[in-house]
Parts: structure tokens; sequence; C-alpha cells
């Protein structure tokens, strides 16, 4: 099952039917629910657990045998304004140094003894197909980073790696867009506190307004059998600049999720970035950075195509 959330009205719920059509949960009629459920929000969706998820299944196999009853909660997917597939979790969470050969490309990165990760503000989310906004305080060092996400379908909080999956909903696709303006600022000044502070500044840099799409769908996880096994493929302007499977995570989903998990409480809808592959603009020689008029598209196996341009 694919989830989306489409803009109009402040968000709705949505799904993508199996003739690639997009069914607007806020509008189908009422005898196509489940209980008298008629779902909020695709965090709602996540909230209620499997009951949820199969309330909504109810919807779609309603709608298909009776597509002629549910026109006007149909439209094409390629005419769908689309929003974050969770516009309003309560945390975003960014792994970082978590692609071997992304941590080679970066001046042989060693790989941390432990995951490595930062807060994304939910303003940084953007919807598949939005303009991301160029900054006018840092526009010549603007980065691009795909990356395989998976959301939480569970409250999860110190739980164990042979669980860890349990608490997953379903996967997504990122962007963990960065200005690297300040990228030298790690470097410079005197241990321990210059680096620190220089590191600050750069994950301040991916926290830029719409500095995260995010999407277009939640594929649930029942339809992707091993999420160590996906291809990921960012394009610039058509040119491939990333190009890789998942199987080159250093920390896998279960150790990111019960590492994380002894901290932070994670709640449905909650949105992971697992880290970025080699390619990035920064890694390059020449370096490549992103501009206004820019399209970039992060395509993951089994989930689909995020694009976004630059203005």
């Amino acid at each position: 099952m694919k989830l989306l959330t489409i803009d109009e009205g402040g968000g709705s719920p949505g799904v993508v039917l199996g003739n690639g059509d997009v069914l607007n949960l806020s509008c189908v009629s009422e005898n196509m629910l489940e209980s008298g459920w008629r779902p909020g929000s695709v965090r709602e969706i996540l909230e209620q657990g499997d009951v949820g998820l199969d309330r909504v299944r109810h919807i779609i196999d309603a709608a298909e045998n009776a597509l002629d009853e549910c026109l006007d909660a149909v439209s094409k997917y390629t005419e769908t304004s689309l929003l974050p597939p969770v516009p309003d979790p309560w945390l975003v969470f960014s792994v970082g140094m978590n692609y071997g050969r992304h941590l080679a490309e970066m001046s042989n990165t060693p790989a941390p003894p432990h995951p490595a990760g930062f807060i994304k503000t939910r303003d940084s989310l953007l919807g598949a197909g939005k303009a991301i906004p160029v900054p006018s305080q840092c526009p010549d060092m603007i980065d691009y980073e795909g990356e395989f996400c998976f959301v939480f379908g569970r409250e999860c909080h110190r739980v164990n790696e042979a669980e860890a999956m349990d608490y997953v909903a379903g996967y997504t696709v990122a962007n963990d867009v960065s200005a690297r303006d300040w990228i030298p600022d790690i470097k410079s000044g005197e241990p321990p506190f210059g680096p620190i502070h220089g590191w600050e500044r750069n994950i301040m840099g991916k926290n830029l307004p719409g500095f995260t799409p995010c999407g277009p769908v939640i594929v649930t996880k029942d339809e992707i059998s091993d999420p160590h096994d996906l291809h990921l493929q960012t394009r610039l302007n058509g040119e491939t600049m990333q190009d890789t499977k998942t199987d080159d995570l250093i920390f896998k989903l279960p150790e990111i999720i019960s590492y994380y998990s002894q901290w932070y409480r994670f709640r449905p809808g909650d949105i992971v970035t697992t880290g970025s592959p080699a390619g990035v603009g920064i890694g390059r020689d020449p370096q490549v950075f992103m501009k206004a008029g820019d399209t970039i598209e992060i395509e993951l196996e089994g989930v689909g195509i995020l694009t976004n341009s630059l203005a």
C-alpha cells in the first residue's frame, strides 16, 4: 500500500490505487468506510497501527470495486499536488556517515563506532514536486543527498535489535539538502570546541526551509521484502550522481532503531533518513552544486521517484 498526503485543505490523506490513480480518503463516501472511521491524516492512520492500515485497505477495496461511485475522490497521480507523506511528524531524524563508499569519498573518513545522527526541523520538510527555495544567504554550495528512509508505525523507546523492525510502518525517500558553506568550519579552530561549533553550523546548513524534500509516498513494509537490498539513484538534470544499493549501509535499520531509541521516544509517523551514499557534490572533483533551475530526482526501488526543482 502506498500512502501519501494531498496538498489540499491543509493536507488530506490519500492512497495510490492499483491503476496508479490517487484516492483522496477525505472525500470517499461514507459507505466505503469501515466502522465509520475516516482518517484525518496519514499520521492518524499510522497511530492506529495495523487496525488503521487494515481499514484503509478496506476503503481501497471498496473504491476499486465501485470506481464510478467515487470519481470526485479520484485524481491522476501526475496531476495531484503533494505534501510530504507525513507533513507533521513529531521528529525528523537523520543518520549520517552511514555508507561505506561515501566515507571513502569524504577524505577516507573512518566509520564511526556508533551511528551518528542529528535532528532536522519539521519546517525543512517539502513535498514531491515542490520547489526547493534557494536561500539568499547561502546560494552557492547547495548539495544533494538522496536517502532511503523508514517511517515508524508504533511508539518506540528502548527496544532491542531483534524487535526493532516491528516498529517500522514503511519506507520513503528524502533529499537531505545541505548548504556546504560551513564544512571548512569543522576543521578550523582549536579542538575540541572549534570543530564542535563547526559541526553545529554544518547541521544548521541542512535545516533551512524546504531542505528536506520527502516522498512522494510511504510504501508499507509488507511490500518490501528486504530494505537492505534496494537500488537508490540520484539524478541531477538527468545525469546520474549517486547510484548504490542499500547493502552499503554501515549500520542497518535494526541497529539504528535500537541505538537511538535508547534516548529518543519515536512516535508513529516519525521519519528517519538513513544516510547518503557516495556521489555527493562536495565529494566530487570538480565539486558539483545545485542552483536555481536545476531538477533533482531520487529514485528508490519499490518506492518511487522524489522530484524537485530549485527556485
